[in-house]
């Protein structure tokens, strides 16, 4: 295991098609680059534990590497945003090195940050998102920037693009630490403490049938160390890089897919609609 992300930025060249990792960029090559109904993807994940196997920056590492290989293969390619690390982690908070904001500090700082894009003329934005915490407040913020009209914002969660191929892949996933965010950064970076994956399985949970975590229709745990001694859920020693590898470019392609369709829509699809004033409206 040694630290560092595989090759996968961008170099910014002027002429040169492809995505835009707008921290690499100049001013004027932004403003360049910028053209009407250009999406902008923002990565967003978490520093928190995900087991003794994973790094803290796991859901952020699995975030940038989706945005920044989709605003390079979408077409036309789009821009994309630095990272915001630190999410809403609360039910991590007993895990040494876990940080957190609260959701209201979260969900402004993501809000003012979307509507400083607005201000460059940046209409349509998706939020990449690697961490469920994040996604009640994206959503949020979400429809905040559509109702006043400054921009569609929408959130996307990688593994709920492909839940199929999730499922097909491993046979005891589980949310949090488990096999399919094992393989992803397997395959992203050189991160994982693979002498750790067999302790990861045996100290956590890694068949979650074998707890009970609602009752009556009410959720029972408000904390991962109520369910996990060490914080992971599933088994991992079934991931690979292989398997993360198709994960990564299947939710890739669909993120791709959502980019160009964004990009593709007039403003006036993606406005607020205004009010029905009375049923002739309805009824034409």
């Amino acid at each position: 295991m040694s630290g560092g992300f595989k090759s996968r930025g961008f170099k910014v060249t002027p002429g040169v098609a492809g995505g835009m990792y707008i921290g690499d960029a100049t001013w004027p090559e932004v403003g360049e680059y910028l053209a009407e109904g250009t999406p902008a993807l923002v990565p967003l994940g978490s520093t928190e534990q995900h087991g003794p196997h994973l790094p803290l920056s796991t859901d952020h590492v699995i975030a940038e590497g989706l945005a920044r290989a989709a605003a390079d293969r979408a077409e036309p390619p789009c821009i994309c945003t630095p990272t915001v690390t630190i999410g809403v982690s609360p039910h991590h908070r007993q895990f040494h090195g876990t940080m957190s904001v609260d959701a209201d500090a979260f969900r402004d700082y993501v809000e003012s940050l979307s509507r400083s894009l607005a201000d460059q003329g940046i209409d349509r934005i998706v939020y990449v998102n690697a961490h469920g915490g994040n996604v009640e407040p994206l959503r949020e913020v979400g429809r905040r920037l559509h109702d006043d009209g400054t921009a569609y914002a929408i959130e996307w969660m990688w593994n709920e693009s492909i839940p199929e191929l999730v499922d097909e892949l491993f046979a005891q996933n589980g949310p949090h630490a488990g096999p399919k965010e094992t393989a992803m950064v397997w395959h992203l970076a050189d991160l994982i403490r693979t002498d750790e994956l067999a302790a990861a399985r045996d100290g956590g949970c890694p068949d979650l049938t074998e707890v009970r975590t609602e009752r009556h229709g009410a959720r029972l745990f408000y904390d991962a160390i109520e369910n996990s001694d060490n914080g992971a859920f599933g088994d991992p020693t079934d991931a690979t890089a292989e398997k993360g590898e198709r994960l990564f470019e299947a939710a890739c392609g669909q993120l791709v897919e959502l980019c160009e369709w964004l990009a593709d829509q007039p403003w006036e699809a993606l406005a607020p609609r205004s009010h029905v004033r009375d049923r002739d409206d309805i009824c034409g």
